[in-house]
């Protein structure tokens, strides 16, 4: 590999990781465009390259998500029953949803990511506030709930944040352990929605040297390298800031990849 792309590998990592420690989100809805473009860069099949950038956006987070949840466990922010609810229904949707995705066109992919992160920075800017009222749903209502959380996030490539982070203010849990439950529940989704991809990509016989099933490893090593030293800097700096403002600006950035990623699902079409 070219130093240059393993230097830009490094320098997505530590800016995803970052991200994820501040919003929570696990840095997959920057990690997927920008794997995009450096695979296409690169030369990499046209009909694996969303496949592949989702699945090594997957498995960077398991990094990630470790990372960042220490430093935000430290700090009493995350709220561990509400992860020992959602897990499993998350377990079992990034599964399924992974085994799906394996499956679908390039095209489909790349447009569900684009219509998905559009939704997501509108949500952002709207920044609605719940009820006084509302409480999480009980258990079974948090089985569905995670179902759908780590389905999505399976067709994605994302930590789940986009979800989850909005059910649990939606449902009156206060935005520090929102973001810091969230980083929590990456760990889940990323595993088993690796594993999927791992599966659904063992089958692919074009797929380039240096992958396992869709994952490239040589990515995952270097973007999990970076993010793992600046994920715990982030957290800190959640907890030390009001990040409404920032999130606005997060969701402008997220507009414009949506905007490549619809892109590359014209193209692939």
């Amino acid at each position: 590999m070219e130093w240059t792309f393993v230097a830009a590998l490094l320098v997505l990592g530590a800016a995803t990781g970052f991200v994820a420690g501040l919003l929570g989100i696990g840095g997959g809805m920057l990690l997927v465009p920008f794997l995009t473009l450096l695979f296409t860069i690169r030369g990499f099949p046209e009909q694996h390259l969303v496949h592949m950038a989702i699945a090594t956006s997957l498995a960077t987070i398991l990094f990630t998500s470790v990372s960042s949840v220490r430093a935000h466990h430290k700090r009493g922010a995350v709220l561990w029953p509400v992860v020992k609810v959602l897990a499993p229904g998350i377990l079992l949707g990034s599964l399924i949803g992974a085994q799906i995705a394996g499956r679908l066109p390039t095209v489909f992919i790349a447009l569900f990511f684009a219509v998905f992160v559009g939704f997501s920075a509108l949500q952002m800017l709207r920044d609605k506030k719940p009820k006084p009222s509302r409480e999480l749903p009980k258990p079974l209502g948090m089985f569905g709930v995670g179902n759908v959380i780590g389905f999505i996030s399976s067709l994605v490539g994302a930590g789940g944040g986009f979800i989850s982070i909005p059910f649990m203010v939606w449902s009156n849990v206060k935005i520090h352990n929102a973001v810091a439950t969230s980083a929590a529940l990456g760990f889940p989704i990323a595993a088993a929605g690796a594993v999927g991809y791992i599966i659904a990509g063992m089958s692919e016989p074009t797929m380039p040297p240096g992958t396992v099933g869709f994952i490239y490893l040589p990515a995952l090593l270097a973007v999990a390298g970076g993010s793992v030293l600046t994920a715990p800097l982030g957290a800190r700096v959640a907890h030390a800031m009001d990040t409404t403002r920032l999130k606005r600006v997060f969701a402008l950035l997220l507009f414009a990849l949506a905007g490549y990623m619809l892109y590359r699902g014209i193209r692939a079409a």
